[in-house]
This record gives C-alpha cells, sequence and structure tokens, in this order.
C-alpha cells in the first residue's frame, strides 16, 4: 500500500501550471548488474610440489590454516583399509619439534583451535588462530608434514589403532542400526570398488596392519607434492608467502601418486536383504547409483532430495509422517563423491507399521514425480535452501565447509580455486523438468539396494 500511494501523493504535490516534458523529466535511474559472486586468491606452487594458494577477508582478525592431503578410504586397498583414517589420529600425537600433546596445547595457549577429517577421497586438517598467530600454526602443519615419521614408533601406531577400534565400535558395532551403512556400500559397489569398504576400515585390517604398512603410507601420501594448502583471513600475501616458503620449503618431495582406478560400477537388478539389530523400530533403506560430484545430473538430485525430504512441506515428510503418520522420520540425500555418487532414502516406522506400507508410499511419491515434474514452488523452495546454506558456509573463512576448506575442495576437483558462482549456478539455473528427468533416470524401481533393519527377537 506505502508504495503505491507515495507517488500519487509526489504529483499531488506539483502545481497545475507546471509541464515536465519528456527532456526535462529526470532519468529514471538504471538498476545496476548483480554483483559477481567470486573469492578472489593468489596462488604459487613450492620447488617440492606443494600447492598453495591464499585468500584474504580482513572482516575479523583471524587466519585459518587448510590443508587437503589427496589420500582417503578409496587410495587404500581390500586386506589393508582403514590407514588413511588411522593417519588422521596419528598426525595429532607429535612429530619431530613437537612433543606429544604439545600440538593442541601451542594452538590453545595461542587462542587457536583445530581438527581433522577423513572421507573416502580427502584427507584434510583444520588449524583456525588469531591473525598474529599464523606462523605457528604454518610451524605445527609443517613439522607434522615433514617430521611424523621421527616419532612415530610402534608403540604409537598401537595406540591409535586401538583408538580407532574402540571409534568403529562405537560408531558402528554398537550403534543401533550402525551396520546398515557398511552393508549398504557392500552391496552398491563391486567388492574390488574402493567405496565398497567403510572408511574406517575393517576391524581385522586395523589389527593387521604393521608399523612397516604405515610408514610406507605415509611416505606414499603424505608428501607435499599430494598435498594442497590454503591460507585464509586477514593475512598479508608477501609475508604469509614467505612463511610457507620458511616452515615448507625443505620438506622434500614425494614420488608421484598414480590417480585411482575403480572398476566400473553398475546395478543391474534389485539387491535386497534384512539385518537385524538391537532396536525397536525396522527402518528402510533404499540406495541407488548416481553420477559422481559436478557430474551432470549430481545438483538435480540434491534438489530432488529436498523436494522429498526438506521440510514438513517435503512430499515424503508430509505423505509418511504427517498424513498418514506410518513413520517416525525420513531423509533423503545425494552422497555426492569423487569417483561415484549414491543417492538413499532412509525411513523408521512408527509402531504399528511396517517397512512394506513405508516402501510402497514411497515408490509412489517417486512414481509421481516420474509422471510429473514438481511445482515451480517446490523447486524454487528447495533451491533457496541450498542457496541460503551456501551463503551461510562463504560468512565463514575457516572451519569445516568455511571458505579456505572449499577453495581446496575446488582445486581438488581439478578446476580453478574460486568456482563459487559456478558451482551455486548449478542449482539456480535447474528447472523442474530437470528434476524430473533426474528421478527418471537415476531411480529405477528394477535397479537399487533395499536394505532392512528389524529388530530382534525379544528373548
Amino acid at each position: 500500500m506505502r508504495f503505491v500511494l507515495l507517488p500519487l501523493l509526489a504529483a499531488a504535490l506539483i502545481p497545475p501550471a507546471v509541464s515536465l516534458d519528456a527532456q526535462s523529466r529526470p532519468a529514471a535511474p538504471t538498476a545496476s548488474p548483480p554483483a559477481t559472486l567470486e573469492v578472489p586468491y593468489r596462488q604459487f606452487q613450492l620447488a617440492n610440489g606443494l600447492n598453495v594458494i591464499m585468500h584474504r577477508d580482513t572482516s575479523v582478525p583471524i587466519a585459518t590454516v587448510n590443508v587437503w592431503y589427496h589420500v582417503g578410504s578409496a587410495n587404500e586397498r581390500p586386506g589393508r583399509t582403514g590407514f588413511a583414517h588411522l593417519f588422521e589420529h596419528l598426525m595429532f600425537e607429535g612429530s619431530k619439534n613437537v612433543k606429544e600433546g604439545e600440538f593442541d596445547t601451542r594452538l590453545e595457549g595461542a587462542g587457536g583451535n583445530n581438527n581433522g577429517s577423513t572421507t573416502n577421497d580427502r584427507t584434510n586438517y583444520v588449524i583456525d588462530v588469531p591473525a598474529n598467530a599464523l606462523e605457528l600454526a604454518l610451524f605445527l602443519e609443517s613439522d607434522r608434514m615433514g617430521y611424523l615419521l621421527d616419532t612415530m614408533s610402534p608403540a604409537r601406531v598401537d595406540g591409535q589403532r586401538d583408538v580407532v577400534k574402540n571409534e568403529r565400535r562405537q560408531s558402528y558395532e554398537n550403534r543401533p542400526y550402525g551396520m546398515a551403512s557398511l552393508e549398504i556400500d557392500k552391496m552398491l559397489w563391486p567388492a574390488n570398488h574402493p567405496y565398497s569398504w567403510p572408511t574406517i576400515g575393517h576391524m581385522e585390517d586395523l589389527t593387521a596392519a604393521s608399523h612397516d604398512d604405515v610408514v610406507q603410507f605415509f611416505k606414499t601420501y603424505y608428501a607435499p607434492n599430494n598435498a594442497s594448502l590454503v591460507i585464509g583471513g586477514d593475512i598479508d600475501f608477501d609475508r604469509t608467502k614467505a612463511l610457507v616458503e620458511k616452515w615448507f620449503g625443505e620438506i622434500p618431495r614425494g614420488a608421484d601418486v598414480a590417480p585411482v582406478a575403480p572398476p566400473s560400477a553398475r546395478l543391474t537388478s534389485v539387491k535386497r536383504q534384512t539385518l537385524t539389530d538391537q532396536v525397536r523400530l525396522p527402518r528402510l533403506y533404499l540406495a541407488w547409483l548416481t553420477p559422481r560430484l559436478f557430474a551432470p545430473g549430481d545438483a538435480a538430485l540434491d534438489v530432488l532430495s529436498s523436494v522429498l525430504t526438506g521440510g514438513k512441506n517435503s512430499r515424503l515428510y508430509k505423505r509418511l509422517i504427517y498424513d498418514t503418520q506410518m513413520a517416525q522420520e525420513v531423509t533423503a540425500y545425494q552422497g555426492s563423491a569423487a569417483l561415484g555418487s549414491s543417492f538413499q532414502i532412509i525411513a523408521t516406522a512408527r509402531p504399528g507399521h511396517t517397512v512394506a506400507e513405508m516402501q510402497k508410499a514411497i515408490d509412489e511419491e517417486i512414481e509421481r514425480l516420474k509422471r510429473q515434474p514438481p511445482d515451480a514452488r517446490e523447486v524454487q523452495r528447495a533451491i533457496n535452501q541450498i542457496e541460503a546454506g551456501f551463503y551461510r558456509r562463504m560468512e565463514r573463512v575457516g572451519g569445516f565447509y568455511g571458505k579456505a576448506d572449499q577453495l581446496n575442495a575446488y582445486f581438488a576437483a581439478g578446476g580453478g580455486p574460486d568456482f563459487f558462482a559456478e558451482d551455486l549456478a548449478r542449482y539456480t539455473t535447474l528447472t523442474a523438468s530437470d528434476i524430473q528427468a533426474a528421478a527418471l533416470e537415476w531411480l529405477p524401481a528394477d535397479r537399487r539396494v533395499e536394505l532392512v533393519v528389524e529388530p530382534e527377537a525379544k528373548k
């Protein structure tokens, strides 16, 4: 109402004798073009092959040091799994010039924090510090890259091996429904595919790993030429480059690492299996093989998962939880990865309802999407959710999924570090027909994995 009345009020105040012709009338303001989404950076490479990316953001006086080693569980082999994740633990246990326990205490004393994570495709380490403690972070990171083996004794390997085994028990064996994800991976991927075994490794492989095995793994994959380093935040480019050369320049280059060459993965039928667990409610898992990260169809399946389960207005939430109340929870997601992906739908039944009921309803909703594209409003809501999350992550420089981590991710994927605009455009340019096409192509009812977890019989 306000925007309608104001122009009329302004016109009423002009004296009747005044006339504004076309030449004397003020020019209408022209809309400025939308700002280009970009994250400026500088990039260089040390003589030892370490790729370095720097991004300056002075919004807050912090700095982040983000290292990606281009090794994950996909670089392992049957019988020797779990090494990549084991190293995530060993890298915090001290190195030549940093005694055991000092890595954390030095950072905490400077007001910093750190973490690490392992996936199928990479291992990353994140240090966030006040900007004036940047050199400390670079020293600590360089010492474990170059001099970890100086202190990595068999006893230290055994100690972290036990920690990882206990983590596996907590995350899988002793967690309700915990073994389901391991079984799904075995059903989805061929036995010799690197995604068929868990990132945390098989228990028997962790037991069998020798100290020599672990040393060789480090020498192969933890070399500077198999890593990328991103430094972001309130930094000076010239000083930061000099510090990188000072602390990382003397680390020797390693042998070149051959890329992973996985066997082809394809489902030709429905694979069904039922597990029992110490749970109270049955749970259904449906899984399909889908395009790898950044491949055509990957983004559309992200949006499709949101149309199905992204909020209370989504199709499966409304049908299974609100309308029929047959399910206690339902979720869908596109698990994107470098060598291939999987799309999964997981639903837990409410008491008095069965897995068969849920599967029938889920299949009907998927088939409905195949026959008719989703409403434009559904698609826009899903894209809005993705876009909002995208910008929230860009507000942070450090931590997991902050700008520094994302610059590293884009670099590892093979493109330029500043791929932000192109990545977001993968979603914002999608149409309802794209979502329908993704459901038709990638979610066939006759080529998928169907896993059910049933409660164990009461004794």
